[in-house]
């Protein structure tokens, strides 16, 4: 098992900030420290992204629905999540990503992973 207490590398907490800032407004939001040292964020306990590194290169996993999934994939630079894949996530690792995608595809998996009331709210015009 990894190490639950690591600290956050510095390019983790950039990113971090970043994921918070694309889902402060979204109810019910926690993010959490996993046993491996990641960064999960979830809604009602379910979680919908996950944020860790790999040899001191940031590693961001997303929730998505198969074809989106397939889609990406095919498309690249995303991969099927090892052990999580088969279930529709999504990786890409690297700090140079394509924000405006990023944050679509959270806003996505909130969706998928939230109880349908909440992902009402999530819709509403702020």
């Amino acid at each position: 098992m990894g190490n639950a207490n690591r600290p956050l590398t510095p390019a983790e907490t950039r990113m971090r900030t970043r994921l918070r800032g694309i889902v402060r407004d979204l109810p019910e939001v926690t993010i959490e420290r996993d046993g491996f040292g990641h960064s999960t964020f979830k809604v009602r306990k379910r979680s919908f992204v996950i944020l860790g590194d790999r040899d001191g290169i940031p590693d961001l996993a997303i929730k998505s629905d198969p074809l989106t999934q397939e889609r990406l994939v095919r498309l690249g630079p995303w991969y099927r999540t090892p052990y999580i894949g088969q279930h529709g996530w999504v990786s890409i690792d690297g700090e140079s990503l394509d924000w405006e995608q990023i944050g679509e595809l959270v806003l996505d998996a909130y969706r998928l992973a939230a109880p349908r009331r909440l992902a009402r709210e999530a819709d509403r015009p702020r």
